[in-house]
Order: C-alpha cells, then sequence, then structure tokens
C-alpha cells in the first residue's frame, strides 16, 4: 500500500488515509453491526420483491393504513423512550415501516408530532429471533385488534373499520411504491457476501470521513453500491442513526439518494475525493457508478436458493468472480522514448492461456487512476498477471518482458477491502480488487464423439479384441458433455440403428421411430486405449419418441423428467414442455434469447438469424408468477447454460431432442449430427470457454474491455471452425458410411 499506519492507525507522511483505519475517535462511529444489518436487509429485500402481492395499489394503501392506526400507536405504547420492544409487525406493515425509516427526516418528524419520541426499529439479525418477534407481536396484536387480522396476502378485506390513513395523501404512497424496485439496485450475488460486506462497512466509514472533511466547496457526492447499501441499512434504525450522525445530520444533506439523478460532475468530484484521501480508486469491483445508476447488469446473475444439480457427482459447480483492475502513473518527458512502444498485458495465472489483452501506456500518464480492465473470471484461474512488456523491432516484433507482478484470488480475498497494489517500475502502480467468488451458471457444452453399441461401448477393432471378437450389436451416435472448464460430465447417446460389427463385416439395419430414444449417462468414459472407450452405466435421463407425423412436421418426446415435448414447424419452430405433473411449476420455451438473456443491439440492428438455435427456459413458480428464466440452450452448437436450481438433465434432453426432430423436419444435418468423431478441442488450459467472460479472447488495444457472455458470440466463442468439420475423416468401416446415418436421420 502507499502509506503506512501510523500509530493512530491512520495516515502517514503523504496525509493519504487507511480506509479500514477510520476510528470512532473521529467522529466517524457506527453503534450497531451493519454487515450482521446488511446481511438481513438484503434478505429482506429480496422477499419483498418475491412478494408481488406488496405492490398492488389497493394493498399498499391497506398496509399504510394498518402501519398508522394500528402498528405505531402500539409499538410507541410498548417501546420506552427511543428504545424498541422485541417485535416485529406482520409482513406487509414491515414493508411500510421500513420505507419511512429511509427518509429520516420525514419519519423523526412523524414520530415526534405523533408521539413525542423517535420510535426505534428492533436490532434483529437471527432468523429464529425473528420468528419469535413476529410470533409474540402477533399475540399482542391479536389481543389488541381483535377486528383486523394480523397476516394479509391482498386480498383480504381487513383495513375497513379502521378508517383511511392520512399519509395515503402524502409522499409516504409514493415512496413505498418506488421503493418496490429496490432490490433490483442490490440484486447481484455477491453482495450478501460477508467478506464484501466487512469492505464495504470500511468503505461507507470512509465515505463519511471524507464527507465530513470535505464539508465547504462541494456540491454532492455519488455513492457506490456497496457503500449506498450500508447508507440505507444504517437508516433502517432511526435512533441509531440519528445518534451516530447527530455532528454530520446536515453534510448528509448532500449525498445523492438511491433514486436521485445523477450528475457526471459530481460522480467525478467524488472519485477525485476519494483519491484525494485515500489514494485509491473510488471504484472497485462489484461497486461502480454504472452499476448503481444504470440497469445493464451484463454479466450477472440472479442468486440461487438450492443446487439440484448437486446430485450428479460428475457436474463440478462453477463459481465466478468480478476483478477490476487499476492504473495510475507519471512520468516525464526523458521517458517518453522508453515508455513509446511499451504496453501492458493482462493474462490469468491459470486457464485461458491464451487471453492476452494489451493496452498501452501511452495514454496512461496521469495523476489519477484510471480503470483497464474489467472481466469476470472463474475462481480456478487462480489469479491475473499484469506484464510490462516493450514491442520489439523486425518483422517478428515479438515483445520483450520486463516486469511482471500477479495478483492471486486468495491473496486478494485476505486483503482489507478485497484490493490489492503492486508496483510495475516506470513510476506506475496497478490496484486489483475483486469480489467474492459466488455459484455461477453451469455451462457446457456437447461434443460429438465415437459411435456406441448397446452396451455404452464404442465400436472399434480395440474393443472387439477385448471381447474375444463377439460382436459387437447395435449403433448409437456419442455426444460428450464438457463442463466450463473441459471436463467430461456426462455421455448422451442417440440411438439410431440395430446390427452386428464383425471383423470384416458390416450390418446396420434400422430401428422403428419409437425406438429412437436418448439417454444421458452420469460420468465420463473409462478410456480403455487412447481414446477408445466405455461409456458409464448410470442412465440419468431419457428422452422417448411419441407420436411423429412428418407431413404435419410435428415431433413429440416423452422425457424420463416427467416432461412432454413438442417440436412443430409451422412458418418458423415453435416448441412447447407440458409438465405431466400439474402440481409442480410449469416451463415455457421462448425461441431466443429474452428476459435477462437478451443481447443488447448497441445501436446496431440485430439480424433475426442471429436468434435461431437459441431457447429461453422461463420457469414460473409460485415465487415467480411472472415467470424467471433459468436456463438458455443453443440447439445448433449444443450449448447451454442454466442455474443451479435448474436441472441439468432435463435442459440437455431437451437441447438434443430439439436438434435431433429440427434435424429430421428440416431434412439437413443441423447441429452436426452425422460426425462421429471426437472434433480436436484447445488444449485444456489454453482456451477455457468457460474461465473467463470478455469480448474476445483476441489482444486488444481499446481503453475499455466490454464484458460479453459466451451467448452474446456463440459462434465465435463456442463452435468449432468450419474447417474442423469440413476437414476429410477417414472413418473405419465400424463407424458405417455417411448414407447409412442419413437413411437412419434424416429418411
Amino acid at each position: 500500500m502507499p502509506w503506512k499506519d501510523s500509530d493512530s492507525g491512520v495516515s502517514d507522511d503523504s496525509g493519504t488515509r487507511n480506509i479500514s483505519g477510520i476510528s470512532d475517535q473521529e467522529g466517524i462511529g457506527i453503534s450497531i453491526d451493519l454487515v450482521s444489518a446488511s446481511r438481513r436487509h438484503l434478505a429482506f429485500l429480496r422477499t419483498i420483491a418475491d412478494s408481488p402481492w406488496l405492490h398492488r395499489t389497493p394493498t399498499l394503501l391497506q398496509s399504510i393504513t394498518r402501519y398508522e392506526k394500528l402498528w405505531m400507536p402500539l409499538i410507541s405504547e410498548l417501546s420506552e423512550g427511543s428504545k424498541s420492544d422485541m417485535l416485529l409487525p406482520p409482513f406487509d406493515v414491515q414493508w411500510v415501516w421500513h420505507c419511512h425509516c429511509l427518509n429520516p427526516v420525514s419519519y423523526r418528524q412523524y414520530c415526534e408530532a405523533k408521539f413525542s419520541k423517535l420510535i426505534e426499529k428492533p436490532v434483529i439479525f437471527d432468523e429464529e429471533i425473528e420468528d419469535y418477534a413476529v410470533n409474540r407481536c402477533r399475540e399482542i396484536w391479536n389481543l389488541k385488534y381483535p377486528f383486523e387480522p394480523f397476516d394479509v396476502n391482498g386480498e383480504s378485506n381487513s383495513g375497513d373499520g379502521i378508517g383511511v390513513s392520512s399519509l395515503t395523501d402524502n409522499d409516504l404512497f409514493a415512496m413505498v411504491s418506488k421503493q418496490g424496485s429496490l432490490y433490483s439496485k442490490f440484486s447481484r450475488p455477491f453482495l450478501s457476501e460477508i467478506v464484501h460486506l466487512i469492505a464495504a462497512k470500511h468503505r461507507y466509514k470512509g465515505f463519511l470521513y471524507m464527507l465530513k472533511r470535505f464539508r465547504d466547496g462541494y456540491s454532492r457526492l455519488v455513492p457506490t453500491s456497496d457503500i449506498l447499501i450500508m447508507w440505507l441499512t444504517h437508516q433502517s434504525f432511526p435512533s441509531t442513526y440519528e445518534g451516530d450522525m447527530k455532528e454530520m445530520e446536515g453534510d448528509l444533506e448532500r449525498v445523492v439518494g438511491v433514486w436521485d439523478p445523477v450528475k457526471e460532475e459530481d460522480a467525478q468530484m467524488t472519485k477525485t475525493l476519494w483519491e484525494e484521501v485515500f489514494d485509491q480508486p473510488y471504484e472497485r469491483a462489484g461497486a461502480t457508478f454504472d452499476g448503481i445508476f444504470s440497469s445493464d447488469c451484463s454479466g450477472y446473475w440472479e442468486a440461487s436458493d438450492s443446487d439440484v444439480n448437486r446430485k450428479y457427482k460428475g457436474l463440478e459447480p462453477r463459481f465466478l468472480l468480478e476483478v477490476c483492475l487499476f492504473v495510475k502513473g507519471k512520468w516525464d518527458e526523458k521517458d517518453s522514448k522508453e515508455t513509446k512502444n511499451t504496453f501492458l498485458r493482462l493474462r490469468t495465472v491459470r486457464c485461458h492461456m491464451e487471453l492476452k489483452i494489451d493496452k498501452p501506456i501511452s495514454d496512461m500518464s496521469s495523476q489519477s487512476w484510471q480503470k483497464r480492465w474489467q472481466l469476470f473470471c472463474e475462481f480456478s484461474t487462480r489469479g491475473v498477471v499484469v506484464e510490462v512488456r516493450q514491442q520489439g523491432s523486425g518483422c517478428l516484433r515479438n515483445s520483450k518482458l520486463h516486469k511482471m507482478v500477479a495478483f492471486s484470488w486468495n491473496d486478494l480475498l485476505r486483503a482489507p477491502s478485497l484490493t490489492l497494489e503492486r508496483e510495475v517500475g516506470l513510476q506506475m502502480r496497478v490496484i486489483a480488487s475483486i469480489t467474492p467468488p459466488v455459484q455461477a451458471p453451469y455451462l457446457l457444452k456437447c461434443v460429438p464423439d465415437r459411435v456406441t453399441d448397446d452396451k455404452g461401448a464404442m465400436i472399434s477393432d480395440v474393443i472387439l479384441k477385448m471381447n474375444r471378437y463377439h460382436p459387437q450389436e447395435g449403433r448409437w451416435l456419442s455426444r460428450t458433455v464438457l463442463d466450463h472448464a473441459g471436463r467430461e460430465c456426462f455421455i448422451i447417446r442417440i440411438r439410431v440403428g440395430g446390427g452386428f460389427w464383425r471383423r470384416g463385416a458390416e450390418t446396420p439395419t434400422s430401428v422403428k421411430w419409437e425406438d429412437r430414444i436418448i439417454e444421458i449417462r452420469e460420468g465420463s468414459w473409462s478410456y480403455v486405449a487412447g481414446s477408445i472407450g466405455t461409456a458409464p452405466e448410470k442412465v440419468v435421463g431419457t428422452a422417448t419418441p411419441k407420436d411423429k407425423n412428418p407431413q404435419d412436421k410435428k415431433a413429440t418426446w416423452s422425457l424420463s423428467t416427467g416432461y412432454v415435448l413438442t417440436i412443430q414447424w409451422e412458418g418458423g419452430l415453435n416448441f412447447h414442455l407440458q409438465n405431466e405433473n400439474p402440481d409442480e411449476s410449469s416451463v415455457r420455451l421462448l425461441t431466443g434469447r429474452k428476459l435477462h438473456y437478451q443481447v443488447k443491439e448497441d445501436g446496431s440492428k440485430k439480424k433475426e438469424d442471429e436468434e435461431e438455435g437459441f431457447v429461453t427456459f422461463v420457469r414460473f413458480t409460485p415465487e415467480n408468477p411472472c415467470g424467471k428464466a433459468t436456463a438458455l440452450l443453443n440447439w445448433k452448437i449444443l450449448a447451454v447454460e442454466f442455474l443451479p436450481d435448474e436441472d441439468a438433465v432435463l435442459v440437455l434432453l431437451v437441447c438434443m431432442a430439439m436438434v435431433r426432430s429440427v434435424s429430421e423436419i428440416r431434412r439437413e444435418d443441423l447441429g452436426r449430427l452425422l460426425v462421429r468423431r471426437r472434433v480436436k478441442e484447445a488444449k485444456v488450459g489454453m482456451r477455457d470457454w468457460g474461465a473467463v467472460m470478455v469480448h474476445s479472447c483476441s489482444s486488444s488495444s481499446s481503453s475499455s474491455v466490454h464484458l460479453r457472455p459466451w451467448y452474446w458470440n456463440a459462434n465465435e466463442v463456442l463452435a468449432p471452425t468450419e474447417a474442423d468439420y469440413t476437414r476429410q475423416l477417414n472413418y473405419s468401416p465400424a463407424d458405417g458410411a455417411d448414407d447409412m446415418y442419413r437413411r437412419m436421420i434424416l429418411p
């Protein structure tokens, strides 16, 4: 770090401050456990977001009435001074109370006018204590208000006998209505991680210190998302907030609120002041201005409460983190020759070794921190490396390495505020910051592999010899499922025919449509010689063909997961997935990239053919009655992404049934079904397609790197080149000729 802790633990000789060293003696005291409080706050906001009935106008009016006429008089009577009793009101009233507290001035004026005291909220961070407080309040409520039910769901007629609240005519109704979408600003999955909240608390205290230090001469300061959630959590405890902020009440009016418009000059001024005080970039990974004040959260995903795929032992979770790197440098004219051909290169410590993002330093001569890289990395990458290189001369123009510094994820997770600084020479410093790694959507792709027999063994002379030349019966096309790190996790087999393979003889026979099943086996190949092996024995899912009408261009599949998939061509492809169990959640299949998978057009007209092949899973549950996108698949390149709470086998079965049926409906080889050899993949560790999310894997001299998930440019990222597929494949007699499979697949 550029500072050293003095005896006070706060400053160094240059006057800069250590964020984690801001102390209560400097007037920045927080008399509540903000880390625990923020975690409960985020959980509460998520529950509010998952309760659509709560945001309907009649319900809001009813809840505000219950809040003013019933709850506030009750808690005022039971509380002593500013101390709150261990009670929590009904859920709808809790929400109104919370929103009112987020406007400290309005709440204080209301409490003093009505009750001559400021009423505090109970400090509860434990779920069991929270349940106790609600149940205890229910008992008191039922005794005090026998005519008014404690719990409401937006459909009851409660409130008929208690009149209309005077608060419905002022700003509270508008405030509660607006706060209904508050969780959308804090829905990123890493926000509730303890290490992130600890760092956020330090930065919040630093923000208050900066606000107090620069009282005069500056207009408004803009908080980042981590500071903002701490501020809102602090406000939600009115008495505590008033006591902690008593000396800064006037200063807080200069903070840009969560719904206030943000001016560019205010944001820039906040960055400048922060750097002056702490000599660190104000923005950090997971806490940028763009993340707060815009709805574009590309690259982020919704948090999942459970992982239904833990039952598949071959499927390993994927953990992603966001990393931001800032550069600050200053040099004089005599250094211009040395820096002219010098550039910085970013790469990962492990995995995706082809990733090299270059940035020239000619435009880095600045006394302020500049964000140079921002990307998502899978935790197994271990870290990032920044190299100082100088472009060589000559035909090859190889670059020469001058210095290299590394930032490991483990070191960053142990660092204050999840931030580390390194010197890279040439009077340049680099600061890296990360978000805590959190479980991300699974990312799988299917690649062609050898033909197998009915038992799952690859058709080959090796297997024949091992089985003492006993004939191999049956023909199944096989696909190996790889995860984001290139690991084999499932084997998919499509039955296309019968017949035997003997030495020197091939006698294939066709099978009926209803016998051309698709099966998924859990695990990887058991290789016996080179690339020859047998599939794992455990079958975890099947898709069985049902009705087929070539004239109607329609196919139906019965899935072992309890669904029926219907595929039909009516001027365009239509997909329908019906759950045979009406008590379970339903799924709707939308063609194209929809909901949060929708691709921004960046000012250019999106081509319709770019959407072909994509299908979005939208699952409807009581928690998400309007639907939630849980998976995205591309049946053309056989790639799937799905949330941990969506079943991997269901998504893979749907994807393979689609490509199988559409190939037959269109009478063409879609998804490269006729390829019966493993197309050579990039060496593991060289180009791990799920390890890093950036727009392009090639070197870039752009001043900014745009995050791009795989589905933004799926063909570039995932699909092998045309040459890989069109090169001459020398199939052995065991594999059979192309026309044999064309008859079986594309009759």
